[in-house]
């Protein structure tokens, strides 16, 4: 298994919905902190302004509904890198019960140089230190 980095929710009584769960929208938002969380610790990428990333596509899968007292754990990982993209990959389960997963996902990921507006291709800097985290080794 490749290594993963793993990321505490910290679940805030604003993300509950009427239906008494994490509203959809927020499995996103929780997504979003673990790139960033990915970044720094991986990457050593912490200002926006380093940032050479642009999100092309997001989806999430809700299988279970994650409620306020849930203690939950994000997992996230690279998959199927390309020559300008690669993917992350998404897991939030129970945190004493890893099988017990809430929801699962992906993002597209490109590589994107901010100044000239178009894509580059994904340095190879960025595949050496994200090898590890990656599914395609």
């Amino acid at each position: 298994m490749n290594k993963t980095i793993l990321t505490p929710i910290h679940i805030r009584f604003k993300d509950i919905d009427v239906m008494g769960h994490v509203n959809n929208a927020v499995h996103i938002t929780f997504f979003e902190e673990a790139r960033k969380a990915f970044l720094e610790q991986v990457l050593g990428i912490s200002e926006t302004s380093e940032y050479a990333l642009i999100l092309a596509a997001i989806n999430c899968e809700y299988l279970i509904p994650l409620c306020l007292n849930d203690n939950a754990i994000l997992e996230i990982w690279v998959a199927d890198i390309g020559k300008k993209s690669f993917r992350f990959k998404y897991k939030i389960f129970k945190a004493d019960e890893p099988d017990h997963v809430f929801s699962k996902g992906d993002s597209v990921m490109v590589a994107y140089n901010y100044h000239e507006k178009h894509s580059i291709l994904i340095p190879s800097e960025f595949i050496i230190k994200v090898k590890d985290y990656s599914e395609s080794k």
